[in-house]
């Protein structure tokens, strides 16, 4: 799995025109999924995310988690993440997982996610043409990949 971190200040997605979800202040997460990845992936994510020190303290130092915070989460399933470009100009995306495998392993992670913050976290629509907007803060963004052995 890969996962893009992004501290946002709002964060939104918007399919056929309408809004389907949105969030203030928190992480905006851009989720890749390969056909190898595991509940033990999905585990170490969503510890890492949550952990995650990106969070501005009483100094204005990044020394507190969203769970210290107590800010949203907004996740997206993003497939193009896993494009492999190493070869002509057109990205191979072979190391991405079939929907069929991504949809249900995005779902077990976004239940995961909510389980740890203790609130629902908001997704866009698998499969479907959104536009993700965001407010970046800081900016703030962070690659994550569940390689960790």
């Amino acid at each position: 799995m890969k996962v893009v971190v992004q501290r946002v200040q709002e964060a939104s997605v918007t399919v056929d025109g309408g809004v389907k979800a949105s969030i203030g202040r928190g992480m905006l997460l851009l989720v890749g999924i390969t056909p190898d990845d595991t509940q033990k992936d999905i585990d170490y994510l969503v510890r890492k995310i949550t952990q995650l020190r990106i969070f501005d303290d009483e100094q204005g130092v990044m020394n507190l988690s969203i769970l210290d915070k107590g800010l949203d989460i907004l996740a997206v399933s993003q497939f193009t993440l896993l494009a492999d470009t190493r070869k002509g100009n057109r990205p191979s995306y072979i190391k991405a997982a079939r929907p069929e495998m991504a949809s249900p392993f995005f779902e077990h992670f976004v239940l995961a996610l909510e389980k740890t913050m203790g609130k629902t976290v908001p997704t866009g629509i698998f499969g479907a043409d959104m536009r993700v907007a965001l407010t970046n803060d800081g900016p703030v963004t962070i690659l994550l990949d569940s390689v960790y052995e």
